[in-house]
Parts: structure tokens; sequence; C-alpha cells
């Protein structure tokens, strides 16, 4: 095990980190008007790498009025949208100038392993500027001819101020997800990234200063949701809201927001189940299953953390999954030769040790892991359960952590209504060769996306958000991202 040294690190990171990181308001950095910080800490070591300025409700305020004043009286709403698309596009390849710099701050400061970090979270944050900054041209609405003397059409317009709130497991490409659509139309926002991972979306700023975005089009305030995220989600001034985390802490959202009848997208918890046919490709589906469980080391709102595997093919699954999980490598997120990074903060950790306690309780059978590893850092072996029955905790709840359940069954409906039975719909996967078998059931499964023989592919494409407790409203898939940000405007005229 091998922790990074900060003498390592890029130059423009190590310049980045040796000062305290101000908040960005109105095109410039900015410390929080009580002179307030926090520490940032690196969860491979659980040492400090950074110090941020801590907003709070005055720095709300002041966020808010310069998003709300770009909106009402700068250039960037009545901007041609080509020239929006310029911006995008160069902010775009800004990030793609700074990628390697924006992969070293994410690794440090999420434990994610750097080459995840760079090709999924980097990349994949690139990826979607560069779509938004293409369909920034292509938000169009109808034309209607009623008759020869009255002419009809709707108008997209930007819905205004848009408070965003970041989680800590995907720090900027969930940014992304919420920025690109909101920009593209014309919106100006106040965005609050998590204070466990704030270092990539304010390195991030001084681009979009580079870009050419306007002042007070984009605002980013750090600091705890009890003053900073409350602040922005009771603002009159705010239009819309877009929250992506907890399902407990999106109820406190949702209710905020309709107090002022706000529109909101919610994009919340899951506890999303794999399904394994007896007609699977077991090399292609243990590679799958562990995937879809164990990525970002199970911190992922979509992780297939439910598998239910056919009888006939249970014990041999089994099996493999548990040689496939002795096979990572669980160390610091800059090791190279790490496959697994720590989990984000020891209060994390601790909550995932004792779901694992949890499960041994009630009787679920360890397959193998369940414990802490190394003496420094927030790690936790990837853990399996067998022996798991459907109204156990660890079948029901979202641990958020490397813990995978499994289930056996044995006819196809019945394992549908058990993994229809949860509070969450957000994602699901099916691995069978029978792509009729794929295509019933995913038509009969409560959850807003269905990967049949793959797992985990968000495409900027596609929609993303979930049924029932995981979520209200889309991010991404173009126009889908676009409609929660547009008011839709009617227009009718006569003329005759």
């Amino acid at each position: 095990m091998k922790n990074f040294e900060f003498s390592q690190l890029k130059p423009k990171v190590q310049e980045f980190l040796n000062n305290e990181i101000p908040l960005y308001i109105n095109g410039e950095y900015q410390k929080a008007s009580s002179n307030a910080s926090f520490e940032v800490l690196d969860p491979s070591t659980g040492k400090q790498i950074a110090t941020a300025s801590e907003a709070n409700e005055t720095d709300v305020n002041l966020a808010v009025q310069a998003a709300r004043n770009a909106f009402d009286n700068g250039e960037w709403t009545q901007m041609p949208a080509q020239e929006r698309s310029n911006i995008l596009y160069e902010f775009a390849r800004l990030l793609k100038a700074h990628r390697e710099e924006l992969a070293e701050l994410e690794s440090i400061d999420s434990g994610k392993v750097y080459e995840t970090a760079l090709a999924d979270d980097i990349d994949g944050t690139i990826q979607q500027f560069e779509y938004y900054a293409g369909f920034a041209t292509q938000i169009s609405g109808k034309t209607t001819q009623i008759s020869n003397d009255l002419v009809a059409y709707t108008l997209h317009e930007p819905i205004g101020v848009v408070g965003q709130i970041i989680p800590w497991n995907f720090p900027l490409l969930m940014a992304s997800w919420k920025l690109g659509a909101a920009l593209a139309v014309g919106c100006t926002i106040v965005i609050k990234p998590a204070m466990e991972t704030p270092l990539s979306l304010l390195y991030a700023a001084q681009l979009f200063k580079e870009a050419g975005f306007p002042d007070g089009v984009v605002n980013i305030v750090p600091g705890p949701g009890r003053t900073v995220g409350e602040a922005l989600t009771n603002h009159t001034d705010v239009d819309k809201l877009a929250f992506t985390g907890s399902t407990a802490v999106g109820t406190g959202v949702m209710k905020n927001a309709a107090e002022q009848i706000k529109n909101v997208t919610l994009e919340l918890g899951g506890k999303s189940p794999a399904i394994v046919l007896d007609d699977a490709d077991l090399e292609e589906t243990i590679e799958g299953v562990y995937n879809g469980t164990m990525y970002n080391h199970g911190q992922n709102c979509s992780a297939c953390t439910r598998v239910y595997v056919q009888r006939n093919v249970y014990e041999d699954v089994i099996e493999k999954l548990k040689q496939r999980a002795s096979e990572v490598q669980v160390g610091p997120s800059m090791d190279p030769n790490s496959d697994m990074g720590p989990l984000i903060s020891e209060r994390q950790q601790q909550r995932v040790l004792d779901y694992i306690d949890k499960g041994k309780e009630e009787g679920a059978k360890l397959l193998c892991g369940g414990n802490k590893v190394h003496d420094a850092g927030y790690y936790v072996e990837p853990t399996i359960f067998v022996d798991v029955e459907d109204d156990m905790t660890i079948a029901r709840e979202e641990i958020f952590g490397p813990v995978m359940v499994v289930f056996v069954f044995d006819e196809v409906d019945e394992v549908i209504n058990r993994a229809n039975d949860s509070e969450y719909g957000l994602a699901s996967s099916v691995w069978t060769q029978n792509i009729k078998n794929g295509h019933y059931i995913s038509n009969k499964l409560k959850a807003g996306t269905v990967w049949i023989n793959t797992v985990g592919q968000e495409l900027e494409t596609m929609p993303f958000g979930g049924y029932k407790q995981s979520g209200i409203g889309r991010e991404m898939g173009g126009e889908y991202g676009i409609q929660s940000y547009t008011e839709v405007k009617s227009v009718m005229i006569n003329i005759d």
C-alpha cells in the first residue's frame, strides 16, 4: 500500500491546494463573509489535504443576487443560442486541457482510484458539456396553424435562477449532469458541492471564467446543508431546485420547495436488483454483477446490490463472485496497484460496518469480506452475503458501500415481484441470453433504468431518474434534461 506524496501531484494542483480555496461568486473567487473555513480530508489517509472557505446564509444571498442579476439584466439569457453553445464548447475544451489535474483532485478528495476518476468522472464530465453545447442550438417549440387568421406556437424559456445541490460520490460528474442542461437553455446557477468533495468544482471555477461565462452565471458555495442547503432551498429568488442525495434529505428539499410551489428535480436513493437467469453467459455476468455492486466502492445510488440468481446456477455464481472479490486490491486512490479505494469518510465506513454486523445478527451468511482494512483511511473489504431473506435489513435499506446481498429464485414472475418489492425504483439489471425474457422482465420492472446484459451505463443521450422514492424528474437525455429547466409558453396571434 502506497500513499501519494504531495510533491507527486501536478504543479497546478499543488498551487491550488497550498492556499485556502475560496468561494466563487459573481465571476470572482472570494473568501466567505464570515471568514469561516473547513478542512478537506483525503479518505485514503484521513489527513487534511486542503482548507476551503465555508459559505453561510449571507454568501448564499450574495450568490443568488448575482445569479438573479445575471438572469434578469445580463447577456446570458438573451444571448443567441449559438454563442452559448460556443462558450459551453470552450469550457469542455478547457476541462480537457486540465483533465489530469481534475482527476488528481477528484481522486484524493473522494477516494476514487485515479484511473477511474480520469476515465469515468472527468471524461464523462467533458462529454456532458460537449453534448449540451451541441444541444443548446436544438431547443425549439411547436407551431400550430389553427386557421388562416390565427397562428399559435410554443416557446421554451429558461426557468430562471437554479439552486443545485451535488453529492460527494461523483462530485464533478453530477455537477455536469445538472449544469449542462441548465446552462444550455440560459439559466443561471447557484451550486452547492458537498463539503467532503468541493475541490474539483472549485478548481473548475477558473475555467468558467476563462471560457467566457458572464459574471454571475455560475456561483459555487460549499457549506453545511443545515445552513447553505437550507438557505438555498428556501430562497425566494431561486426559481428551481435540483438535488442529488439521500431520500431523507431529498424529502426536506421537496418540503421547502412546496412552501413556494417551486419546481424541483430529485435524484435520490436506490436498492437496485440484478436478476441472473440460468441461461446467462456466466463469465460476462459475474464481471457485470460484481461491478454493478462494487463500482465506486458501492457508493453509487444505482448500484445493483440485490442479486437474484436462478437456482440452477446459484452455487456456481456465488463461488465465482467470491473468487472475483478475492482478486481485488483495496488501497489508496493514487496507488496504481489499487483496484478499490476507501469510502468517503469515517462516518460512512462505520455506517457500512454497522450494516454488516446487522446482516450477521439477522442470520445472513457472510460469504466473504466484512472487515475494515488498513490502519489509516476509511477502507472496507468487498463484502458478499448469501442465505439472505427478503425482509432482512441488508436486503431492504440502502447501505452505500461495497456490500452485495445474494438471493436464490425459481420462476421469472416470482423474481419480478421480489425485485419490485422495494420503496426504491432507480435502476436494475437483467442477465440472460434469451432476449425475449429480458424484454419481458424489463417491461415489468418498476425502475427508471433497466440494463440487459450490461450494467452502469449512464449515457448523456439517455434520461436518468427513478420511480417511487428514488426521485422526481429526469436528468440528461437531451430534451428530457432540458425540460426541467424550461417553462413552456403558449403564444397565439390573431393576424386578421
